[in-house]
């Protein structure tokens, strides 16, 4: 369930209202006349199954609420109502298969965001996937998956072709190619400074590596991983599962490519170089292919659900 806080104008109050009502799935209505100060008007409270949540969230922005007024949403960890029980029997489809879209866009527009954090999650992941590359140690690849934010700019990438949003396209790759830019850059540096203390190597990097090997080699399983990587993302996403699992799946086929060019690029390996940055190109067009393509048939499919829904 979700929890909605409107704040309507005074001569908007009644339409919200006959709107709120008319959606099958909503609860829990209550109105407060004249309890908003900024902006003046009305409150209006209510709760509405997740899977119509998107259609009334869609009406009230046409409606100019947004604009007006105030639309604020939470989600409901829990809810001890049999009112709230039949709102979801009776809204159409399931909740973990809806997509609130505005909540979508606005999640990735935040996640895509170049900030200092931002660069510093990469950047330090980025240098622990070279430490785990040289030595292959996949106990410091997994600690370098773990820390990589890039599925945000890259899940806001899908978003705003989906959405024809421009803006967010052009913020999220950004973000993306900045990020590593600045990365690898950074991690170049760290590997001369490595290799000055005698932990790196030219010999390790050019050894034998059976568990980190694979992030100079692309071939068809690299896109393929991508491919399914980028679909597991987007559904944790967009389902509101826990993504801290899926983010580790969506880094492996990132964050240690670009770590691998980085260190090959400090010792002059063009090989080393140049197919670990096919890798890192590879996957990220698998994984954004994947992650638009699976927000296309959700879109798809919960579009005909509700035609079906409304005849």
């Amino acid at each position: 369930m979700l929890h909605l806080r409107l704040i309507t104008p005074a001569e908007k109050t009644d339409d919200v209202v006959r709107l709120i009502e008319s959606t099958v799935g909503t609860t829990h209505l209550v109105v407060l006349p004249g309890a908003a100060r900024t902006p003046a008007g009305d409150v209006v409270l209510c709760d509405v199954a997740r899977e119509a949540g998107d259609e009334l969230l869609t009406e009230l922005q046409e409606l100019g609420l947004d604009t007006s007024g105030s639309i604020a949403v939470e989600n409901i960890d829990l809810s001890l109502s049999k009112r709230a029980d039949k709102a979801e029997e009776e809204a159409p489809g399931e909740g973990a298969d809806a997509v609130l879209w505005e909540h979508l866009t606005d999640a990735t527009h935040e996640e895509s965001t170049l900030s200092v954090t931002y660069l510093a999650f990469i950047t330090l992941a980025t240098m622990i996937a070279a430490c785990g590359v040289v030595l292959d140690n996949a106990i410091l690849i997994v600690g370098a998956m773990a820390v990589g934010p890039e599925f945000g700019p890259l899940a806001g990438i899908s978003t705003a072709v989906v959405q024809r949003r421009p803006r967010l396209a052009v913020r999220s790759m950004i973000a993306l190619l900045v990020g590593f830019a600045v990365a690898m850059a950074v991690t170049v540096g760290f590997s001369f400074f490595m290799d000055a203390v005698g932990l790196f190597s030219q010999e390790k990097l050019d050894a034998d590596r059976p568990q980190t090997g694979f992030v100079y080699a692309p071939d068809w399983f690299s896109f393929v991983v991508a491919v399914l990587a980028g679909a597991a993302g987007t559904l944790s996403l967009t389902s509101a599962k826990s993504g801290a699992l899926v983010g580790v799946a969506i880094s492996v086929t990132t964050v240690p490519a670009a770590a691998n060019a980085a260190v090959a690029l400090s010792y002059g390996d063009t090989r080393q170089t140049w197919g670990s940055t096919e890798q890192l190109l590879l996957n990220l067009l698998g994984i954004i292919v994947a992650g638009t393509t699976t927000l296309l048939l959700q879109k798809t499919l919960w579009s005909t659900q509700r035609k079906r829904q409304h005849t």
